[in-house]
This record gives C-alpha cells, structure tokens and sequence, in this order.
C-alpha cells in the first residue's frame, strides 16, 4: 500500500542520512543524548535501586519504556510530513548508532600499540571495553580492540538499524536505551546481580536479531567465508554471550585471526573459551582490517533492511 512504501522510503532515506551524519561528525563531545539518558537512568536507579530483581525490572521498563514512547511521540508528531519523518530518523539514527568513534577510537589504539606507546594504549583502551588495561601487554590490547569492534558493530550499529526497520523512530531509540542499561548494570557485580538481572536478559533479546546479522553479514563481507562459518558454528555457542559469541566467532574467522581467551574485569579474571582456533594470534594491523569489516559490515546493514522492508511490503500487498 502506499503508507507502507512512503514509510519504507522514510526510513531508506532517514537511516542513510543519520549514518552520513556518523560518518562526517562522528558522536559530539558534549550533550549527547545517549549520555543524557545515562545520567537520567543514574538518576532514577538511586530512587528505585534494591538487592532484588522486581525492582530492577521496574527500573528497566520505566527508563528503556519511556525512551521508546517519547520515540513514539515524536514519530507520531511528525507523521504525515514526508520531510519531518526523514529528519526525525536521520537524527535518530545519528544520536544511537557509533559506528565512526568506535572506529576512531579502535584506530587511537591501535596507532599507539604501533608506536610503542603502551602507557597511552592503556589510557585509551577503556574507551572501548571494560578490560583491565594494566594486565595486558600489547598483544592482548590489540585482540581486545578486535573484540570490542566486532561486538560493538553488532551493539552500536546493526541492531539498531535492524530495530529501526522493524518499528521506526521507537525502535531505534528503545533499542539503544536497552543497551544502555545493559552496559550500565548487566553485569554480575554484587550491586547488579539481581537489580541489573531484567536489562540484561532485554538486552539479549533485544540484540539476538542483530548480532545474527552481523555475524552473516561479516562473513560475507570477511575475507573468508568459509573460516567466518566454520568458527561461528564451532565456537559461537561456547561463549558467555548469546549474542557476543556468533559475532566474534564470524569476526575472527572472516578476519583469521585467534580471539577469547583470558581476560580480566576490575580484578576478576574469565576464562573465555577461544574463537577460531585455527587463527593466527591478533597482531596490531588487524585493527585496522576489522574496522573496514565493520564499516563494511555497515553498509550491507542498511541494504538488507531497507530490502527487508520492501519484502515484506510486496508480501502483504499479495495477501491483500
């Protein structure tokens, strides 16, 4: 029908844009949106924080279901104006996807490991993960960098593209509200255990779609498919991550290197199992190589949901 097709066109349009804009400035140093909804879920947890998984869940829905419904609002401001709704999801999209300072910061790294300079590796790293930068020595930084582009390509891009396609405006700031949250208190510390328990499981529901599709699109965009397949069907389930593991599985493979292993958080150390056996270790060139994946990896996402979209537009035009 024709709401259908102009509602594909506004996001084919809208999307394309926003990552334009990505791509030529990149997140702003002050005022973006996503901090902002960071500080206002900080805000909220200290009213509602206990040690117990019902309010945690409270906490969940009242911030990533706020941030969708103001999605909604805004989206149905503007519905009917062609020119609002494309702006609307060009900056929707430019606030929620991080494609360009994931790469600028992979790249930061990745340019002090090349010339020596572990002390400013180490200040960078964190920029990217979690890791404790003072336990790794330049090879481990490098694989790190790896991983977290690889993840962060699925987390920071596609699937909020995917959820964009699916449902607009919405989706698309929801799903970065739940990865947020996630990143915020999805972790198993002793003040999250039980509070952060809903954000995390919202999150690897809200990122399964995703993190398929980047790990297909990375081995099709890799450059080895077969070494991208075979460690995603080999390895991906080992992973602690349902949606971390096909995604660094397919990286690793499509890039042939060797990812997982040890890693430590804050003092805690993890036993990862290894991705890609047959790889080589991750060398500091290989960052460069994975952020031409991801931005390839990019790419391809926008094509398969606006195709995605148009599919299912000429399916329901049939059943009519």
């Amino acid at each position: 029908m024709p709401g259908r097709s102009a509602a594909t066109g506004v996001f084919a349009y809208g999307a394309a844009a926003g990552l334009a804009a990505d791509l030529l400035l990149g997140d702003p140093r002050r005022g973006h949106p996503v901090a902002a909804f960071g500080r206002t879920a900080g805000a909220v947890e200290k009213l509602l924080w206990h040690d117990h998984r019902g309010w945690g869940a409270l906490h969940t829905a009242l911030c990533a279901g706020g941030t969708a419904a103001l999605g909604a609002l805004a989206a149905r401001t503007v519905r009917g104006r062609r020119t609002a709704s494309i702006a609307l999801t060009a900056a929707s999209v430019w606030a929620v996807v991080g494609g360009t300072t994931l790469g600028r910061e992979a790249r930061a790294v990745g340019e002090a490991l090349s010339a020596g300079d572990f002390d400013t590796a180490r200040e960078r790293l964190p920029h990217l993960c979690g890791r404790d930068p003072h336990s790794l020595d330049g090879p481990a930084m490098a694989r790190a960098v790896v991983e977290s582009v690889a993840e962060n390509t699925s987390d920071a891009v596609v699937g909020a593209l995917v959820w964009g396609a699916v449902a607009g405006v919405p989706g698309l700031v929801g799903f970065r509200a739940v990865n947020t949250l996630d990143a915020m208190g999805g972790h198993k510390s002793p003040r999250y255990r039980r509070f952060g328990w809903a954000s995390a499981r919202l999150d690897d529901l809200a990122g399964w779609p995703g993190a398929r599709l980047t790990a297909v699109l990375a081995t099709v965009a890799g450059g080895d498919p077969r070494g991208a397949v075979r460690a995603w069907r080999a390895d991906a389930a080992e992973h602690p991550s349902p949606n971390a593991g096909p995604v660094e599985a397919s990286f690793a493979g499509a890039l042939g290197v060797r990812l997982g292993g040890t890693l430590s958080y804050g003092g805690r150390v993890e036993h990862r199992p290894v991705l890609n056996g047959e790889g080589r270790d991750v060398d500091v060139a290989d960052i460069e190589r994975a952020v031409r994946l991801s931005r390839r990896v990019t790419g391809l996402t926008l094509a398969a949901c606006v195709g995605g979209r148009l599919v299912m537009g000429a399916i329901k035009r049939r059943r009519i």
